[in-house]
């Protein structure tokens, strides 16, 4: 998380990109939002990026764009640059970006052997040979029927074919990129930037996983780069210095037998160079989307790709930007310690759009974090439009500025997790007088625990911390809201945001001491709530840890754990949605040995694709015990007995098998309901009470965000 006193001055320092003048060093990386039509910009679309454009940001890039529409393409709703219909939604988008004084890069691609638009319109895909790499697709054992029908109408249910191109089809390309960056220029864009990365065309020319041909362009890598560096000096013909020339290149790529190197990318590099880039975008690639997601395109690691870009830097003399959840931090070190020269942020940049302008302002504890959540990304799978877990404007950007209320109100929010501080917030912003009331000794309630198992989540509490602080909300911590309490305040509107609730399992030896369940986890771990019915040992070391201050820290309970966790060694955790999987991963990090039991097939729900995927992953390479479509039916003093379901292909159950697992500790992370109890000793005493969050829907974070905008923004 950003600090207040740190300071931004190579990332807010001017720069220059061939013949384009930047006035600072952050870029909007390509982001395929899927807002425009049959090729056409719309309106949206322009909305979208002029957003980040007038948030500060020095050149805006944007998703895809298709040399060949619908050639080439892999989807309709990415903008065309194959015809000159497409010019009016370019120009405007050109003009609305130049009006806030920032730059614009149009991305130019050729989808090749992911062009979803040539299989349903039954086009062989381009590639430069048939592929032979067999992806592995057990990870869609934890896709719902319903996202797997989303992701197989894609492309209507069609199979793919392969067209391995020919020196004329490299021809006919090239003089489609050569004509596209015409238009580009004719648009009044600054600069154009060919993708060679991600499996599209060029790069699958470039790799040797892709390329097996023997003729002048495959063999050397000169020979497997020649095709892209004939598609640069096209372009550069085509538009001299009227425009500059980005080229993205993976710096690596993740998987698989003769993957692209970061040697290989290197000297790749130079050559493009050579035949006329004016800088080089390094990103990276996970060949197989379904295992390796998060190592690339879109790493869950901050600061991914650094150390791969800055050795592009060392091999050229054009400027080098990087990628891959680069934090403003982040960002700032690495032109700092001469990395790069520039840096790119996709869904950091989705999540506030006005970063640049708050790091000007000095204040960058301001800016609203990305919290790798992956929600943004899972939309493209199936070619919607992305969402954003924490701003609920993605994608709408008309609901920004808030409009004052109509009438000053006094709000009474309950509840100080991520729902009700979002509703304090918006309600404040808009004008209303906000009281929070929560019972416990610290803000951020389910978020604050969840910080524990996913670091990422907890520079969101602080942004929240920090926002409702400035706004000067009134919040009264362990203090519980009570229906007299509440009626003394004299409130016109009351927002329950107490969060779900949890029950203990309905089992035999569910009341046992060594069993846990969320509320009992958290108080465990926090010294805060009802802990009776604990052993003696688990109470005294929550206590001790509450009176050194250590479990006021989600970062301390986490570094304090790995050497110091008050239970025993086998620990059996029932429920494998996204909080059990997440604690599941937790304990085995600490070396307990962790049977993980889930009622359903699918792990992770509702995580999204890309998170569920490789949570799902480390979770078994931590080494937890994963039983699917097990349902615990005793709990003793040591053990958890449960059965099985075997099931046949279409799903039915055809054996069960009894089994049991060691235990001395059970945690019991199902039984999470959507509940506000409140609601109905308020009736009567407040007239107008709205519910928010998990106490309306168990939709966590995203859930929590999105209905507090909702109602706060309404009242």
């Amino acid at each position: 998380m950003a600090t207040k006193t740190q300071t931004y001055t190579h990332l807010l320092s001017a720069g220059r990109i061939g013949p384009v003048q930047l006035n600072n060093r952050v870029m909007m990386s390509a982001m395929d939002m899927n807002l425009s039509a049959d090729g056409v910009v719309e309106q949206e679309d322009i909305d979208h990026f002029v957003a980040r454009a007038a948030g500060g940001t020095g050149m805006i890039i944007t998703g895809c764009c298709s040399v060949g529409y619908p050639v080439g393409s892999t989807s309709k709703k990415e903008p065309g640059l194959s015809d000159d219909k497409f010019l009016p939604g370019l120009t405007a988008l050109a003009d609305a970006v130049h009006e806030t004084g920032n730059k614009l890069c149009i991305q130019m691609v050729h989808h090749g052997k992911v062009a979803r638009i040539d299989t349903i319109d039954e086009r062989p895909l381009q590639v430069p040979s048939t592929p032979r790499q067999k992806l592995d697709l057990s990870a869609l054992a934890d896709n719902t029927p319903g996202e797997l029908a989303k992701m197989a109408a894609v492309t209507g249910g069609k199979q793919e074919s392969y067209h391995e191109v020919t020196a004329e089809d490299i021809a006919e390309i090239t003089r489609l990129y050569a004509d596209a960056a015409r238009r580009v220029r004719t648009s009044g864009a600054d600069a154009v930037e060919i993708h060679c990365a991600h499996g599209y065309i060029l790069s699958g020319f470039l790799s040797r996983a892709d390329n097996f041909r023997t003729d002048e362009y495959g063999g050397s890598l000169e020979n497997r780069a020649r095709f892209a560096c004939e598609v640069i000096a096209a372009v550069k013909e085509a538009v001299g210095e009227d425009l500059a020339i980005l080229v993205r290149v993976s710096g690596r790529e993740f998987g698989g037998p003769d993957a692209l190197s970061t040697a290989e990318a290197t000297a790749a590099a130079r050559m493009f160079e050579k035949a006329g880039a004016d800088a080089i975008d390094v990103t990276g690639w996970g060949r197989n989307p379904f295992s390796n997601f998060t190592d690339g395109p879109l790493p869950d690691q901050v600061g991914a790709y650094v150390d791969l870009a800055a050795a592009v830097k060392q091999a050229v003399t054009i400027p080098v930007v990087t990628v891959g959840r680069v934090l403003p931090e982040v960002g700032e070190q690495a032109i700092a310690e001469g990395k790069a020269d520039y840096v790119a942020m996709g869904r950091q940049l989705l999540a506030d759009p006005d970063l640049v302008n708050k790091l000007r302002a000095g204040t960058p504890e301001r800016v609203r974090p990305c919290i790798n959540c992956y929600v943004c990304v899972q939309e493209n799978f199936w070619d919607a439009t992305p969402l954003c877990a924490v701003n609920p404007a993605l994608g709408n950007e008309t609901l920004l500025p808030f409009p004052t209320a109509q009438a000053r109100k006094h709000i009474v929010v309950v509840g100080a997790g991520p729902a009700g501080l979002e509703t304090a917030r918006v309600a404040t912003e808009r004008g209303h007088r906000v009281t929070v009331l929560d019972k416990t000794d610290r803000l951020g309630g389910t978020l604050w625990f969840s910080s524990l198992t996913t670091p990422a989540n907890y520079p969101l509490l602080e942004w929240l911390k920090n926002e409702t602080a400035r706004l000067g909300v009134d919040i009264r911590l362990n203090t519980e809201a009570t229906p007299e309490l509440i009626a003394s305040l004299r409130p016109d509107t009351v927002v329950l945001a107490t969060g779900a609730v949890r029950d203990r399992p309905q089992i035999p030896g569910g009341d046992l001491p060594h069993v846990h369940t969320g509320d009992t986890m958290r108080a465990l771990m926090t010294g805060v709530g009802d802990t009776a019915g604990q052993s003696w040992y688990l109470r005294a070391a929550g206590k001790l840890g509450k009176l050194s201050g250590i479990t006021k820290s989600p970062r301390l309970i986490r570094e304090v754990t790995k050497k110091f966790l008050p239970m025993g060694k086998d620990a059996v955790v029932i429920g494998g949605s996204l909080v059990g999987l997440e604690l599941a991963e937790f304990l085995a990090e600490r070396g307990r040995r962790v049977t993980l039991l889930h009622d359903e097939q699918q792990l992770g729900l509702p995580m999204a694709l890309p998170r569920r995927w490789t949570a799902v992953r480390h979770t078994t390479e931590a080494g937890v015990t994963i039983h699917r479509n097990a349902e615990a039916t005793r709990i003793t003093a040591d053990r958890v007995e449960f059965d099985v379901a075997v099931k046949d292909r279409k799903g039915n159950t055809t054996e069960t098998k009894a089994m049991s697992a060691p235990a001395s500790m059970v945690i019991y992370a199902l039984g999470t309901d959507a509940a506000a109890p409140l609601e109905q000793q308020l009736a009567g005493v407040v007239g107008d009470v709205r519910v928010v969050g998990d106490a309306s829907s168990v939709d966590y974070i995203e859930g929590a965000i999105h209905t507090a905008w909702k109602v706060a923004a309404g009242l």
